[in-house]
């Protein structure tokens, strides 16, 4: 009988091929999450700085663009609908991408509609188009911080969370920064779209925007690298959709009840107080309204809980309960919170103060404090990173936050100082394509060095800040317990905003801008008792 056959022999691949191979997707995957990164945070600054500096330029009140700040709370309740993201996947695009490119698309729409709205004929509608807007990026960034999380290795994870901050601050520099320069018609500062000689409307920068969110979309649905399917949905999920209608239900109901009961209440309470004052009757209207977002806000969040719990939000509820088991849960909420509440104080209404009480120029704010600032802000991030190496998580977290509060005072210098008193310099001419200026342009050097120092400390802060959010998550729950915490950390941009339309108007911008620096002050105080705690979770430097 003859033997058989031998088995034919593997085709063997040499390890220079599979370094190769290993390098490339791994280039892509970096690639992929810059690319996301980009299209993170190009929505922000349309409902925060940069809406700010176009409502300004329409005249509106500083007490009025501080309310408006409020268009942002879908960013400090994107947790209630993320567990919804980690349950169910659109069809045909897969697992995250389905989700993705409908939030993105959704965006290119909603940011056309408020380009074809005048904000100042009509406030409203404006309003609730950037509150659209506001949602649906948030909503992005729940599918792109999970996606990131399920496509990159652990290895790679700490070079593309760098790469995912430098994408969503170039987002920035072009959304806050260049957007402003493009807008300012005495500097004849323009994109190459627009013809020279002639500065960019704000309706142009939102439709151009929205023609970036349409190539993000177009991206995501060729370009992005597919991820492992879930397992089928079952009945807990179901239970999630229930859960996700009542917290809903339950915060409908709290708004109907705030504008209905709170608001009068707070009409008659307040009324009779502020009548005798020099306040403005403008002002003491946004004061009563202040009043009724408050007690709403004690109203509807305690509502909203009782709704997730009887409709039993599953996978809701167990990550909040994973998170709160931990010791010292509900003091770190406090911290995250308090962490950047002196800053969110003073930036929360940076723009109108430096284009309307300082009067710089749309160019000189554009120039300084978007570009030049917020590549500040990546070198200072850049900076704390490095320096944490060696200073541990505790030291940097409190030594970051000093600089931060000491960072508050420069804005009450310059409020106090005026523009002129430190020599500038000139931005010379220049024409790069996208964006051209005719003729140089000159910097103040006050504000200069005022932001400089701001977004250095605000960088380190920040790096800090991120690597304790990273050491409170559970790995099982990452998902809902990033989006409680870092929801969390939005509030303070959030919600200040009112407060502190009011007071600058109340107090003046000297006194504001004193506030806002003792505001940093508890922060400070809680990391000073939480130094063991923090301490624990710091990793062990040896192994590091």
């Amino acid at each position: 009988m003859s033997a058989s056959p031998p088995p034919p022999r593997p085709v063997a691949t040499s390890p220079a091929a599979l370094s190769q191979g290993h390098l490339l997707l791994r280039s892509w995957r970096f690639a992929v999450v810059l690319v996301l990164g980009f299209a993170s945070g190009l929505p922000l600054a349309l409902t925060g700085q940069a809406m700010q500096a176009w409502l300004s330029l329409e005249g509106i009140d500083v007490a009025t663009i501080g309310f408006l700040s409020l268009v942002g709370l879908p960013y400090t309740f994107k947790f209630l609908w993320a567990p919804l993201m980690d349950r169910f996947d659109l069809p045909w695009l897969g697992r995250r991408r389905g989700w993705l490119v409908l939030s993105q698309l959704a965006l290119a729409g909603a940011l056309l509609a408020m380009a074809a709205t005048p904000p100042k004929h009509a406030v409203q509608a404006f309003a609730l188009l950037a509150v659209l807007v506001a949602f649906l990026s948030a909503t992005q960034d729940v599918v792109i911080d999970a996606y990131g999380t399920d496509l990159l290795p652990g290895a790679e994870r700490g070079m593309g969370s760098s790469l995912k901050v430098l994408g969503y601050r170039l987002a920035m520099i072009l959304s806050g920064g260049v957007a402003l320069i493009w807008t300012d018609p005495a500097n004849a500062l323009v994109g190459a779209a627009a013809g020279a000689g002639a500065a960019w409307s704000w309706p142009q920068v939102y439709r151009l925007m929205a023609l970036i969110m349409l190539g993000a979309a177009a991206l995501s649905a060729v370009a992005l690298p597919r991820l492992p399917e879930p397992p089928p949905s079952d009945g807990v999920a179901r239970q999630d959709v229930i859960g996700f209608a009542a917290v809903v239900a339950a915060v409908a109901v709290g708004y109907l009840v705030t504008d209905r009961a709170f608001g009068p209440a707070a009409s008659a309470l307040l009324g009779p107080l502020l009548e005798g004052t020099a306040l403005t009757p403008l002002l003491r209207q946004r004061w009563t309204d202040l009043l009724a977002l408050l007690a709403g806000i004690a109203f509807t969040l305690p509502l909203a809980a009782w709704a997730a719990r009887r409709a039993r939000f599953a996978t809701l509820l167990s990550g909040l309960a994973n998170y709160f088991a931990q010791p010292g849960a509900w003091a770190f909420l406090a911290f995250v919170v308090l962490y950047k509440l002196g800053d969110a104080f003073a930036g929360s209404l940076m723009t109108p103060f430096l284009l309307k009480s300082m009067a710089y120029g749309s160019a000189e704010v554009g120039v300084v404090n978007k570009v030049i600032g917020l590549w500040l802000t990546i070198g200072g991030a850049l900076l704390g990173g490095a320096l944490m190496l060696r200073l541990g998580l505790w030291r940097a977290l409190f030594l970051f936050g000093l600089l931060q509060a000491a960072s508050n005072l420069g804005f009450w210098w310059l409020a106090v100082n005026g523009r002129g008193v430190l020599p500038g310099l000139t931005v010379p001419a220049f024409d790069w394509g996208v964006l051209h200026l005719a003729q140089p342009t000159a910097v103040d050097g006050g504000l200069l060095m005022v932001i400089a120092f701001e977004n250095l400390s605000g960088g380190m802060g920040t790096a800090a800040f991120v690597a304790f959010l990273m050491s409170l998550t559970s790995q099982r729950f990452s998902a809902t317990q990033y989006a409680l915490l870092s929801a969390f950390a939005s509030v303070g941009r959030v919600w200040v905003g009112p407060l502190a339309g009011v007071l600058a108007e109340s107090i003046g911008w000297p006194t504001f801008f004193l506030v806002s620096t003792a505001a940093a002050l508890p922060a400070l105080a809680m990391i000073w008792r939480l130094r063991a705690t923090v301490q624990a979770l710091e990793p062990d430097a040896a192994r590091a």
